[in-house]
């Protein structure tokens, strides 16, 4: 079985220890995909070095993430649209808005996100979209950039059924992660009625971990506990979601040609 992390941070400090073996290790139990969303400039030069140590296994994406917006975005910005010019890179993200711990910087947010939105289509890649505490104002502003070639995955999904619909219509699809296996999240209801044409793996490594190591550090080796999940919860083989996931993933980010 071959699978995809859509979405994992492998570059953090979390992994200055053991890096190596982490990769190596989500390498040897299948995931032979590891998508590496940016976050900001402070910490550009350790996903460059990731992505040098595994070339055939990590894939980077540029793009500034909504909780590094501030009032001094476009020097941020400038870099996002410099890496895009030079190519390389298979998605525009991680990108979004996050109300969650801050609303103070909204507006630019806001801004920020439909800015990269508008670079996505231009250099027609994928996006990866962060939506904590934000879903309404996020699905606005793709609602109305989405012209036919707007494509992406909604990172992270914790949304009710209506709420997966309405992503689906917009042909997106959605992140799926360690929150599944968590007792009383009711993600997996939720799961249960989410096509699997529509879904995607991801960790969010070093966060999310799924159970039964909720608690601890996040890798990119359990996407497998992830995938075990779903197979319980749609009562399919996993052989059958590791299949479809990646090919789900294959095809969103333009991974056939590697």
């Amino acid at each position: 079985m071959i699978f995809v992390d859509s979405h994992t941070h492998l570059y953090l400090d979390n992994f200055d220890a053991d890096r190596a073996e982490v990769v190596e290790r989500a390498i040897a139990r299948g995931i032979e995909y590891m998508m590496l969303p940016a976050i900001d400039k402070s910490t550009f030069a350790q996903m460059r070095s990731l992505l040098a140590d595994f070339p055939k296994n990590c894939f980077p994406m540029i793009g500034l993430h909504p909780t590094s917006v501030n009032d001094s975005f476009g020097e941020e910005l400038d870099l996002v649209e410099k890496e895009l010019e030079k190519g390389g890179y298979y998605a525009v993200g991680e990108i979004g808005i996050d109300l969650y711990w801050d609303k103070t910087f909204r507006d630019q947010q806001q801004f920020v996100f439909r800015h990269q939105l508008k670079l996505a289509k231009k250099y027609n890649l994928a996006v990866a979209i962060h939506t904590r505490d934000s879903f309404e104002d996020v699905y606005k502003i793709v609602e109305e950039e989405q012209d036919g070639s707007l494509r992406g995955v909604f990172h992270c999904f914790t949304g009710s059924v209506e709420d997966a619909k309405k992503i689906i219509g917009l042909n997106f699809y959605l992140g799926i992660g360690g929150i599944v296996s968590f007792k009383n999240s009711g993600q997996d209801k939720v799961v249960k009625d989410i096509p699997l044409q529509k879904i995607l793996l991801e960790t969010d490594s070093p966060f999310l971990t799924p159970a039964p190591f909720r608690g601890k550090r996040n890798e990119s080796s359990y996407i497998s506990i992830i995938a075990e999940k779903i197979a319980e919860v749609k009562a399919l083989d996993i052989g059958h979601i590791a299949k479809t996931t990646t090919n789900n993933a294959i095809e969103l980010f333009g991974l056939r040609n590697e």
